[in-house]
């Protein structure tokens, strides 16, 4: 069964935090929530650095590959409804808004997870 993401798209009011760290500075957030995602921080970089590249062969980009990839991501990751057209036209409206919701979905997730490590004990008895 598919899940709802757990904040709106203009869910700042959410996280106000998130939505600070993406609108004084995306770059880092975008970077931040792609380690997060166990990718390459430096994964984002591709949005900004990709359009320039690719106008000066003469083709166009409006799609954020990196945005559109991550959501794409965590979307199947957690099991989050959706689709490839709903992502590619999310990347496109608002990329602030993309990288925040990740953010906060991603720290939602991460809040929910505990790693317990065990050793066994001695008894003395031997």
């Amino acid at each position: 069964m598919a899940a709802n993401w757990n904040t709106g798209l203009f869910g700042c009011c959410d996280d106000i935090k998130s939505c600070c760290y993406g609108f004084w500075c995306c770059p880092c957030l975008a970077c931040t929530v792609a380690g997060m995602s166990e990718e390459n921080r430096c994964l984002p970089l591709c949005d900004i650095c990709s359009p320039a590249v690719l106008s000066a062969f003469g083709i166009p980009l409006f799609v954020p590959p990196a945005a559109l990839g991550l959501r794409v991501g965590v979307r199947r990751k957690y099991g989050i409804q959706g689709s490839i057209c709903k992502d590619i036209a999310t990347s496109c409206v608002c990329m602030w808004c993309t990288w925040c919701q990740m953010h906060r979905e991603l720290k939602i997730r991460k809040q929910g997870t505990h790693v317990v490590n065990m050793q066994p004990t001695s008894t003395g008895k031997n």
